[in-house]
């Protein structure tokens, strides 16, 4: 099975960051019972010197080269995602996509109506490349604008009512999708490390939350243990 992770900034990571993907990748490498890869075309960090991905400086070094593939970048969104994730999951065959998008769309880019076309765009784009393929989608999680801009803020809680709704609409037999639950627990001044990007604890949360569907909808991995993984 082929998991395809697709993100922004939270997703990528920085250098020096294990990422969520790192976490995920250690929950299915101990709960997974057969063969997987992790697909994608990309494989970097972002390196906040260059202002591109184009660090490989993960917290664990032990990650293995072919485990950091994904479809991530810093400062892109459902909008910038669309046009690509057909190629993309073609190209690399992809099985499942792990997808965690929306905030950089509502903070720079588009509000949560065309945000919420996108994620219909993005949807279709990848099941014309692969129409079997299964999706997880993560609402957009507490982040430190929603404290203090409330027409941010309720953009945001419009978006995440959006993409309920085309869960809801989209998923077939043939290509289900599955909405991720918003981290209930997840507290912006204890797992971020800026009030946006998760530091350990937030990407123990996010990685959490995709192995709860997988698991309990679609009988892939097990439960998500923190001990399993680095600190």
């Amino acid at each position: 099975m082929r998991f395809m992770f697709v993100g922004d900034s939270m997703t990528i990571g920085r250098a020096g960051d294990h990422t969520w993907r790192y976490r995920m990748w250690q929950h299915l490498d101990a709960t997974f019972g057969g063969p997987f890869e992790i697909v994608g075309p990309r494989t970097g960090l972002y390196d906040e010197t260059a202002g591109a991905a184009a660090g490989e400086a993960y917290a664990d070094p032990g990650f293995p080269p072919a485990a950091r593939r994904h479809l991530a970048g810093w400062g892109e969104g459902w909008q910038h995602m669309a046009p690509l994730i057909g190629p993309a999951a073609g190209a690399a065959r992809a099985d499942v996509l792990l997808v965690s998008l929306g905030l950089i769309d509502l903070g720079f880019y588009t509000r949560a109506d065309q945000t919420a076309a996108n994620v219909r765009r993005f949807v279709a784009g990848a099941r014309a490349a692969r129409p079997g393929v299964r999706m997880v989608l993560l609402p957009v999680i507490p982040n430190v604008r929603a404290r203090t801009d409330a027409p941010f803020a309720a953009e945001v809680a419009r978006f995440n009512d959006l993409l309920a709704k085309a869960v809801a609409d989209l998923t077939t037999d043939a290509s289900p999708l599955l909405l991720a639950a918003r981290p209930q627990a997840y507290e912006i001044d204890h797992d971020t490390y800026d009030g946006t990007h998760p530091n350990a604890s937030g990407e123990h949360r996010l990685a959490g939350e995709f192995a709860a569907v997988l698991h309990q909808a679609w009988g892939i991995g097990g439960p998500y243990r923190v001990d399993r993984a680095a600190p």
